[in-house]
C-alpha cells in the first residue's frame, strides 16, 4: 500500500499501564493495545516508597508491541515516525554499561533526604532572599540523588549516567543514551527556558546533587532521537528502519492532543497527578520563581500547576472508606470510579459546605502544605466526602490556572480536559462550574497517544506546522457549559473559603510537619 495513508507510531507509558498506538493524519487511532502493569504498577519496600525495576517498563511495552503487530500486519508498511511519551520525574541509575544499578524511584514516592550536601552560602541566601528557600529544601530533599548518596552510598559509587525513565527507555529502543528537552521533566539539573543542562555550579543547577558528566545528550522536540533497532524491531515484530522523533513528556503531549496550544485554552489532565496547563510562545513562570516546562514542540512554553496527588485520591478514597465498592464494580463489570460518579448527582455543589485543600502530597508552591477538610456535620455522607474531593481538586486547579493568567497578563476563555477524570460527564459538568467556563473533550481520551502523534506528523512534515495538525487531527466532541447558579455558589466557597484555608493554616502544617518529622 505505501504510505499514501501514514501512520505514526506512540508508546505512551502512564504510571498504571502502557499504550502502544497507531495514529493516522485525521486523528484516528487505528489500532491501540493498552497493557495493564501487573501485579502492581509499583511496590513500596518501606511505607511511603515507589520503586519499579526500569525493565519492567521496557518488557510491557514489548509485549504491547508484540500484540500491536500481530493484530495489524496490514498497518506495518504505513509507518512513517515513531515516539515516546512517559511519566515524569522517574530517574535511572546507570553503570558504565547502561545497565541499572538499583530500582527506579518513582515520582510519587515519598521519601526524603537530609540533603545535608552543601550548597554555596550566598545562593542559600539569594533563595532566602526571594522566598524560596522553603521550596528549594523541599526540591533538594526530594530529590533521589540526595538520598542516595547519604543512605545508598555503593549504588551511588556505582552510578555513572543519571537519567530519566524516558531515556532509559529511549537507549533500549535505539540503543541511544538521549532524550528530549521536553521529556526531563523533574529533578534534573536543566534549563527549561533554554531547553538545555544547567552548569551544575550555577544557581539553580547546584540543586540538584547531580553533576554534568553523569548527564545526556538531549534532542530538541521533533529532532530524531535514533532508529528503532534490528533487536527492538526483531523482538516486537516491526519492520526495520523506523526513526524515533523526540516529541515531550505524557503532560506535554497531552496538551497538543486536546488541542489547546494558545495562550486562550486551558488544558486540564485529571489523572494521577492532576495538572492545568497553558501554553505560550514567550516564557512565563505560572508561580513566582517556578519554571514554565519545554511544549513537546518547538516555540513553545507549557505553564504547568500541578496537583501532586490528584485523581489518585479517588483510589486513595476507594481504598479506604469505600472498599466494598470494588467487588460490586466487578459484578456490574464498570469501574469504581463509575460506581462512585453516579452519587455526585445526590450531593449539591459546594457538598453542603464541606470542603476539601487537597494537599495529600507536598506542592511547589506550598511545601509545608497538608490535606485538610473543613465543614463536617452531621448531615454529611460518604458520598459528600467523595464530591468534596473532586471539588478540592478543581478548587486547586482554578487558584494555578489564576496564577497562570496573572503571569501571562491575558485570560483564558475555554478549557479542554483530558485524563481519567474526564471520561465522567459529572466531573466535567462540577470543573466547568467551579471555573465558571466551558469545558470540552475531544474524539478520544487517549489524548496523550493523539498528542504524540500530532508532534510527530509535524516533524515529519507531513503538515506545515502544529496548528494545522492540531486542526486535522483532534477535535471537539462535547462542551460542558457552567450553570451560573452552580458557578455562584461554587465562587463564594471558593474565595471565602477555600482560598482562606492555606493561610489560616499555615503555621498548624508547620508544627504538623515537625511532629512527624516530616520536612
Amino acid at each position: 500500500m505505501g504510505n499514501d495513508k501514514p501512520l505514526v507510531l506512540t508508546f505512551d507509558f502512564g504510571t498504571q499501564s502502557v499504550r502502544a498506538a497507531l495514529t493516522n493524519k485525521k486523528g484516528e487511532i487505528e489500532a491501540l493495545i493498552k497493557r495493564n502493569y501487573s501485579p502492581e504498577p509499583y511496590f513500596s519496600k518501606e511505607k511511603g516508597f515507589a520503586e519499579q525495576k526500569p525493565d519492567f517498563y521496557f518488557n510491557n511495552l514489548v509485549e504491547a508491541v508484540k500484540e500491536l503487530t500481530s493484530k495489524n500486519k496490514d498497518k506495518l508498511d504505513r509507518i512513517v515516525g515513531a515516539t515516546i511519551a512517559t511519566f515524569r520525574d522517574t530517574s535511572v541509575q546507570l553503570d558504565e554499561n547502561n545497565n541499572p544499578v538499583r530500582d527506579s524511584i518513582l515520582w510519587l514516592d515519598q521519601r526524603m533526604a537530609k540533603a545535608s550536601e552543601k550548597i554555596p552560602s550566598i545562593y542559600t541566601a539569594i533563595f532566602n532572599l526571594v522566598g524560596m528557600g522553603p521550596t528549594i529544601s523541599l526540591n533538594r530533599c526530594r530529590t533521589p540523588a540526595h538520598w542516595l548518596k547519604e543512605n545508598e552510598p555503593n549504588t551511588w559509587g556505582k552510578t555513572k549516567k543519571y537519567v530519566n525513565i524516558s531515556t532509559y527507555l529511549t537507549y533500549k529502543i535505539t540503543g541511544n543514551l538521549v532524550d528530549s528537552a521536553a521529556s526531563v521533566i523533574g529533578h534534573y539539573p536543566i534549563n527549561f527556558k533554554k531547553r538545555q543542562w544547567d552548569s551544575t555550579k550555577s544557581l539553580k543547577g547546584c540543586i540538584f546533587g547531580v553533576s554534568s558528566d553523569m548527564l545526556f545528550p538531549l534532542k530538541q522536540p521533533g529532532e530524531e532521537l535514533g532508529v528503532i533497532s534490528e533487536q527492538f524491531a526483531k523482538l516486537t515484530g516491526l519492520p526495520n528502519g523506523i526513526k524515533l522523533f523526540a516529541s515531550g513528556s505524557d503532560k506535554a503531549c497531552e496538551t497538543i492532543g486536546l488541542g489547546a496550544l494558545s495562550n486562550e485554552v486551558g488544558a486540564v489532565s485529571f489523572g494521577t497527578a492532576s495538572t492545568i496547563e497553558v501554553s505560550n510562545k514567550k516564557y512565563h513562570e505560572p508561580e513566582p520563581f517556578l519554571p514554565a516546562y519545554p511544549a513537546a514542540v518547538p516555540g513553545w512554553y507549557n505553564m504547568e500547576v500541578q496537583v501532586y496527588r490528584g485523581f489518585w485520591m479517588l483510589s486513595w478514597f476507594t481504598k479506604n472508606f469505600a472498599s466494598e465498592k470494588i467487588d460490586e464494580a466487578k459484578i456490574q463489570k464498570m469501574s469504581v470510579e463509575e460506581m462512585l460518579n453516579k452519587d455526585l448527582a445526590n450531593v449539591p455543589p459546594g457538598s453542603d459546605g464541606l470542603v476539601l485543600q487537597p494537599y495529600w502530597g507536598p506542592g511547589l508552591r506550598r511545601p509545608l502544605a497538608k490535606g485538610g477538610i473543613i465543614g463536617f456535620s452531621d448531615i454529611h455522607t460518604r458520598a459528600h466526602l467523595y464530591r468534596s474531593i473532586i471539588e478540592g481538586i478543581v478548587y486547586a486547579l482554578r487558584e494555578g490556572l489564576e496564577s497562570i493568567e496573572k503571569s501571562q497578563k491575558h485570560k483564558i476563555n475555554e478549557l479542554m480536559i483530558s485524563g481519567g477524570g474526564s471520561q465522567s460527564d459529572a466531573i466535567c459538568q462540577i470543573t466547568a462550574d467551579i471555573f465558571g467556563l466551558p469545558v470540552s473533550r475531544v474524539q478520544t481520551y487517549e489524548t496523550t497517544s493523539l498528542g504524540a502523534a500530532i508532534a510527530t506528523f509535524t516533524a515529519l512534515g507531513e503538515f506545515a506546522n502544529v496548528e494545522e495538525a492540531m486542526k486535522e487531527m483532534s477535535h471537539k466532541t462535547v462542551t460542558f457549559t457552567p450553570n451560573p447558579e452552580a458557578h455562584a455558589q461554587y465562587n463564594d466557597l471558593y474565595r471565602k473559603v477555600y482560598l482562606e484555608m492555606y493561610p489560616k493554616l499555615k503555621g498548624v502544617y508547620k508544627h504538623i510537619n515537625k511532629f512527624t518529622k516530616r520536612f
